[in-house]
């Protein structure tokens, strides 16, 4: 199964999803989810950030809340997308949310394509980073408060129509995380735990763990 459509799946299962669409700029992922029965969008080439693209299809399809999950997510749990809608709903004045989990493993913590989080006593993010944060100063021992970002995403309409209009922060440049420009502009990003920690297809290595994963789950 290819595994845009497994994150299609897992999306269209979570009860706070009215509507699960994949948004695209290659036909070949279109095909292969309109194949499997879901519903794909063609968008620009052009977006810089997996957000620039759901602010296009924003633009075009109206709804009170987004969540945008990257396709890299092949085993995310529904109830994680109802968790992450469920502050949303409940605060209005929030712009927009995200998940994360604490990390138990040091080379977690130390691999740059584990994003990682800190936030503050509100619950919303300080900051985003792909170096090891918080930094022990005093010590070398992974600090209890370490927390990996998984990168799944709530937003209200008009955050994201204002977030395409907003120029590719610094910070964002630099660290390729396209949180941090909203961070950079002003906007709070509310931190919601995880309820069911999924693995993200980054690396040769994270594909590997994946296909060994979905084999065992189907002989179970």
């Amino acid at each position: 199964m290819p595994m845009i459509v497994r994150v299609w799946r897992q999306a269209a299962m979570a009860r706070q999803v009215a509507r699960a669409i994949v948004a695209t700029d290659d036909e070949r992922i279109a095909a292969a989810v309109r194949a499997a029965g879901g519903e794909a969008i063609m968008t620009s080439p052009e977006h810089p950030s997996g957000t620039d693209r759901i602010a296009e299809v924003a633009a075009k399809i109206e709804a009170e809340i987004y969540i945008n999950v990257q396709g890299d997510l092949p085993f995310i749990s529904p109830a994680d997308l109802d968790a992450l809608a469920a502050p949303m709903r409940a605060d209005r004045t929030l712009s927009m949310a995200t998940l994360a989990t604490p990390i138990i493993d040091a080379h977690e913590w130390t691999n740059p394509n584990v994003v990682k989080v800190v936030c503050a006593a509100s619950g919303d993010a300080l900051y985003f980073s792909r170096a090891p944060i918080p930094f022990p100063r005093d010590e070398r021992e992974l600090p209890t408060v370490a927390r990996r970002h998984i990168g799944v995403y709530a937003y209200r309409r008009g955050f994201l129509l204002k977030f395409a209009a907003m120029p590719q922060g610094v910070l964002e440049r630099i660290e390729k995380l396209e949180q941090l420009r909203a961070l950079e502009n002003g906007y709070a990003i509310r931190v919601v735990a995880s309820v069911a920690p999924s693995l993200e297809v980054d690396t040769a290595e994270d594909l590997a763990r994946a296909r060994a994963f979905a084999s065992s789950t189907r002989r179970t």
